[in-house]
């Protein structure tokens, strides 16, 4: 702003005066006024309301209905599980049970944003005798229907690795572009190449330089760990990056000057035979995608939300929760 209004004065200076002056500045756009996303009250609202219609929608695997408090990454992994379950045999499916979040037992974090910013607001919620587990959840408001939908919902390893979020004097969080190295020591394409890395290459590459050594971050290299090497010398297995179908983060700055980090990733699991006259059988957890045909090689989509805690300053990330869904398959004939 102060740029533009110098070389206006420059460009006009013959003939511009004092008062000329004082009217351009009086003239300039006042600073965008940040104004939280809703109330608390209405947070836990949306909250208790995304409880009540996802009970209705997986009565019967409603994906309509799902889909009107579902979004991103989470609608992707719930409508995932919608069809494998419907790929069982009928005795093998598990009749629902409904539940619902807590809202006694659910801290919020609701950010300020400018007109024209998307909104979204966070939570860690508690279950379990004495809370003992911890989850992160991400609503955000969708632009074109102004809906609240759930994004991520994700558990973590251990309720005590929940930052402190920095709160303002009335209450409300501080929302980061977790995008910037000006804001995260580890910008979101870095964090998302280091959990790829741990399941492609057990973090040999980026995934152990990035994070420290977690629950989460060991998992994840445990599924690459105790996966490639499955068919012993009959076959292989192996994890690759895919281009992410879910690309927005959601960070909030914590009480000791750092990040929380929610982002999504997408990787996939090729397993393959090693010579010709064998064949893979689809396990029947996969026969929704994949039918009963055997093939000599099966292809998996995983989409997964994470969660990390990342310094401002030069240091290692930490990894501390994740959850993954198949969410595609196909295979290959034999005469392909």
């Amino acid at each position: 702003m102060a740029v533009t209004l110098t070389a206006s004065a420059c460009t006009t200076s013959h003939t511009s005066s004092p008062d000329a002056a004082a009217k351009a500045t009086r003239a300039a756009s006042p600073t965008p006024t940040a104004v939280p996303a809703l109330t608390k009250q209405e947070a836990l609202a949306q909250i208790a309301r995304y409880s009540k219609i996802n009970n209705a929608a997986n009565d019967d695997n409603n994906r309509m209905l799902l889909g009107t408090i579902e979004d991103g990454p989470l609608y992707a992994m719930s409508v995932a599980d919608y069809k494998e379950n419907e790929g069982l045999p009928q005795a093998d499916r598990e009749k629902y049970k409904p539940w619902s979040y807590n809202l006694a037992s659910t801290n919020l974090y609701i950010p300020r944003f400018t007109a024209g910013q998307k909104k979204w607001f966070a939570a860690v919620t508690y279950n379990g005798k004495k809370d003992k587990y911890a989850r992160v959840l991400i609503m955000a408001e969708q632009t074109r229907t102004k809906r609240w939908e759930m994004v991520a919902a994700v558990d973590l390893d251990d309720k005590k690795q929940a930052p402190k979020i920095a709160l303002d004097a009335d209450g409300y969080a501080t929302a980061l572009d977790a995008t910037s190295t000006r804001n995260v020591a580890a910008p979101l394409d870095v964090l998302r190449a280091a959990v790829t890395d741990n399941f492609t290459t057990g973090g040999d590459t980026t995934g152990k330089k990035v994070f420290t050594s977690s629950k989460a971050s060991a998992r994840q290299i445990k599924a690459h760990d105790s996966t490639v090497h499955k068919f012993g010398s009959r076959g292989t297995t192996a994890f690759s990056a895919a281009t992410p179908e879910f690309t927005d983060s959601y960070a909030l700055k914590t009480a000791d000057g750092h990040a929380l980090v929610v982002f999504a990733h997408t990787h996939t699991q090729r397993d393959a035979v090693a010579y010709s006259g064998l064949e893979i059988v689809p396990e029947k957890k996969d026969r929704a995608w994949l039918g009963t045909a055997n093939s000599p090689s099966f292809t998996y989509t995983f989409t997964c939300s994470d969660v990390a805690t990342v310094p401002t300053t030069p240091g290692k990330s930490t990894l501390i929760g994740y959850t993954c869904r198949r969410t595609d398959a196909h295979g290959m004939t034999t005469s392909s």
